[in-house]
């Protein structure tokens, strides 16, 4: 198993130093699920959803919560990000949210792309709520990454 990096020799929580370690090119791809009704979906791809665009609102607050997240996630560094890309994707019942983050610097970007994934996923619940309180938001996980130590991980299938 591999060692915790976030827990000290006491066991108690801490803030990894990454002064030390070169930078490099990271990239984390993170996605999450929306499922509401079909009557919701076709509401939110005609624009009938009184709070306004909601895969428009839904991109700039997955874009503006992956610059936030070392402000939410106590652990985490802040980073200078170069890219954040945030892609919804509407199905019968589902939307579909996939969100890429890219940085170069000392420490990984997954929290900052699964934050992205997260908060995309949950402005469509707000937005959406009044129509449907119902809606669930699933499988928010880690897709793919690059970069750093521990290398290239890509999920497997299923």
């Amino acid at each position: 198993m591999a060692e915790l990096t976030h827990v000290d020799e006491q066991g108690k929580a801490h803030m990894v130093d990454v002064g030390d370690k070169a930078p490099s090119r990271r990239v984390a791809v993170a996605s999450a699920v929306l499922r509401t009704r079909p009557d919701v979906i076709r509401r939110i791809a005609d624009n009938e959803i009184a709070k306004g665009d909601v895969l428009g609102v839904a991109r700039v607050a997955g874009i503006l919560a992956a610059k936030k997240t070392h402000e939410l996630i106590p652990l985490c560094h802040p980073l200078r990000i170069d890219q954040v890309q945030v892609e919804l994707r509407l199905g019968d019942d589902t939307v579909g949210v996939r969100a890429t983050v890219a940085a170069f610097d000392r420490t990984g970007v997954e929290m900052e792309a699964m934050t992205a994934a997260s908060v995309a996923a949950l402005t469509v619940y707000d937005m959406c709520k009044a129509v449907d309180r119902e809606m669930q938001i699933e499988a928010v996980r880690l897709e793919e990454k690059s970069g750093g130590r521990s290398g290239h991980f890509v999920r497997k299938a299923g």
